[in-house]
């Protein structure tokens, strides 16, 4: 049987694609978080898309992580993506160059970090790629696939916002859990996990299949 033609519109190809370009950014520090004045180095950009954070630091569950990153930015602890503004509304007419929805979201991640108690903003770095507003559900997809980072798989809820007024069946994250400090997640409920349950998670990871699955998981509830 012939093998199957190339397709470049293959999406597939179009997701590695935008992977490949992804990394091949600078690596670089996360912007300021919000509770700090903006410096000269932190300049805003526009444009929305998707985004890489990588770890560098000495919290003892992520040796294996700062290990690989060592020469460079090499495994993804996080992977995440920025839509428009308005696109997870189904806006139509969407300009991803228009806004600063990338830029923003690398801000409320550097301060959720930096009210993590056990963490170090000063210790992570990101890199990120202004995506035409349709490509950017698949390149953060793709990525996810490829990288399984852990804050999108075992330890969920790093991208988690403020949900305002709580509801009964609303708890903490595996992230809250594993990083108290968000102020707003303290307002949640106990989650019924432990740090320690997780950390044996994390000592111990199901197979890339299972990872896979929970990521995929993890994306289809987000959208």
């Amino acid at each position: 049987m012939p093998a199957t033609p190339y397709n470049p519109l293959d999406k597939d190809s179009i997701g590695d694609n935008i992977v490949r370009e992804l990394m091949a950014q600078e690596c670089v520090p996360l912007p300021a978080p919000k509770s700090r004045r903006v410096s000269v180095r932190d300049t805003a950009f526009a444009g929305a898309g998707i985004y890489a954070i990588y770890y560098f630091g000495h919290f003892p569950a992520y040796a294996r992580i700062a290990s690989e990153n060592a020469g460079g930015c090499k495994a993804p602890i996080y992977i995440g993506k920025a839509d428009p503004k308005g696109g997870r509304k189904g806006a139509l007419e969407l300009d991803a160059s228009a806004g600063f929805s990338l830029y923003n979201r690398l801000k409320d991640h550097a301060t959720s970090i930096e009210q993590a108690a056990n963490l170090r903003l000063a210790d992570f770095r990101c890199r990120y790629l202004v995506v035409d507003d349709i490509w950017i559900s698949l390149g953060e997809r793709k990525a996810i696939q490829r990288y399984l980072p852990l804050w999108n798989t075992l330890i969920d809820g790093f991208g988690n916002h403020d949900p305002g007024v709580r509801r009964k069946d609303q708890y903490r994250s595996d992230w809250d859990v594993m990083h108290p400090g968000r102020a707003w997640a303290e307002k949640l409920g106990q989650s019924p996990k432990t740090a320690e349950q997780i950390l044996q998670t994390i000592a111990a990871p199901p197979p890339p299949e299972q990872l896979e699955k929970l990521a995929a998981d993890v994306l289809d509830e987000e959208q």
